[in-house]
């Protein structure tokens, strides 16, 4: 992880705790100006959201905890799993385990840790370009017949309230809101009627992406645009997926600045999640913890009109209905 410590100490006295359970919504809302606002979804008893986390008394050692579900409490369970959601994966507990491990110690309050991304290290970092119908129509592209695979280092991600770097090789620097899959178990050569059972849980990400070296430079190759430090923001939690009856089926949005850019839905996804395991699977192995981002919808600042970049000093909201939302302030490189 990038800064994640220093962001943490940085931050803490701005913290703020969850305030106001709204009654017409799915989500917790705490004021939005307070810079580390957090959005989490309401879960029912069974179904688990997951984080990772430090406080000031463990310093730099990473902590799992379980939500409670108003959001409001994290429960620490590491001492069963380990401070690392892919060793809990892994592992592969019930619900039910996990929430008695949860109810033996004692919650502390969400104010009080500072979280950093809920997968950190997976192996791969899988991305689907051109997956919704909206981001095509913007580009003036026909609907793919296949879909398109890319990759980013976990080098790129940091938690849901750290800074992006605006890197100095770069002046295009763009955002995309993604639905992002963990995968549960091992996959390989995966059917589409099995697809959804090596799904663990879903997060909110940001692909963010650096235009001139995804398109004009490094011969037309995306590694480098999408793999800059910082490019790939995560969280707050994991949800697991008992709490999602249809993935297929949420609002996701971005705003910068207070200014909304994107507002689709994953219905708009052209390649649904099960077909994305089963296409990936036929070659590729995918493994626990895993991350796939799936894709975003229209509203990218290189297709507006003019073109609009990410400087130093904007902030990036980024939504998903059920799952959360992620707030990250553009830097300047240092």
């Amino acid at each position: 992880m990038t800064t994640i410590v220093g962001a943490a100490l940085r931050t803490r006295g701005a913290s703020s705790r969850l305030s106001t359970i709204l009654a017409s919504s799915s989500t917790i809302r705490c004021p939005p100006t307070s810079p580390s606002c957090r959005f989490f979804s309401k879960s029912s008893s069974k179904a688990m959201r997951f984080v990772q986390y430090r406080t000031g008394a463990t310093g730099a050692r990473q902590l799992l905890g379980v939500l409670s579900e108003d959001g409001s409490k994290v429960s620490d369970i590491s001492e069963r799993y380990g401070g690392d959601l892919i060793t809990l994966i892994r592992a592969e507990p019930s619900l039910e385990e996990v929430k008695a491990t949860a109810s033996k110690v004692t919650p502390v309050a969400i104010g009080d840790v500072e979280l950093v991304a809920p997968v950190t290290n997976p192996q791969k970092i899988l991305c689907v370009g051109l997956n919704y119908s909206g981001h095509c129509e913007e580009q003036n592209k026909p609907i793919p017949k296949e879909p398109m695979f890319f990759s980013k280092y976990a080098t790129t991600i940091v938690g849901p309230y750290d800074d992006v770097i605006a890197h100095r090789i770069s002046d295009q620097i763009d955002w995309e809101v993604e639905l992002a899959v963990i995968i549960g178990k091992k996959a390989k050569s995966v059917s589409k009627a099995n697809a959804m059972e090596h799904v663990f849980g879903y997060t909110v990400a940001q692909d963010i992406s650096a235009r001139d070296w995804q398109k004009q430079r490094n011969g037309g190759q995306f590694l480098i645009g999408k793999s800059m430090d910082t490019f790939c923001p995560l969280g707050p939690a994991v949800v697991h997926k008992s709490l999602v009856a249809d993935p297929h089926a949420l609002s996701i949005k971005c705003s910068v600045n207070g200014v909304e850019k994107q507002n689709g839905s994953t219905g708009e996804l052209i390649f649904r999640i099960d077909d994305i395991i089963q296409r990936v699977t036929e070659s590729i192995t995918l493994l626990p913890g895993d991350v796939i981002l799936t894709g975003t919808p229209a509203g990218v600042g290189m297709h507006r009109k003019p073109a609009e970049f990410l400087k130093p000093g904007d902030v990036i909201d980024s939504e998903i209905e059920k799952i959360g939302k992620i707030k990250n302030k553009v830097v300047a490189d240092a």
